[in-house]
């Protein structure tokens, strides 16, 4: 038996919304916006189609080793950290499941370098036999 910290759970950042305040995760986004004076990364990933949510994702334990090519937009990165907050927006959407915004504190970031997107969401998104 371990006393070491819990492992992370390897998901996908639309199935955050599903997951619980405290949960330890691990996804892959790609940042759409930084802001230097909160240390929040936001990240989007849309997939499956139509996904909305949202990441706020608190960077303040890594401000000392985050460089600028992990927070330029565009950038796909991996994260892992603890879900703070969950919120589901109640709008009128006809395209899908209503957005989210879900806060995390990021633990660990690094770039997703030479990433296949569509083998990664395959893998863990399969589709039914």
């Amino acid at each position: 038996m371990s006393n070491g910290p819990l492992p992370s759970v390897r998901c996908l950042l639309s199935n955050l919304p599903s997951m619980h305040v405290g949960d330890k995760v691990r996804f892959l986004g790609c940042v759409t916006e930084y802001s230097t004076h909160s240390a929040i990364l936001t990240l989007q990933h849309e997939f499956p189609r139509g996904n909305k949510t949202i990441v706020n994702a608190d960077v303040t334990l890594l401000l000392q080793n985050l460089n600028s090519e992990q927070t330029d937009i565009g950038q796909w990165v991996h994260v892992i950290g603890y879900i703070t907050s969950i919120k589901q927006l109640s709008v009128k959407n006809i395209m899908g499941p209503n957005p989210a915004i879900v806060g995390a504190q990021i633990l660990v970031l690094w770039t997703a370098e030479d990433l296949d997107i569509p083998s990664y969401e395959k893998a863990l998104n399969p589709e039914p036999d």
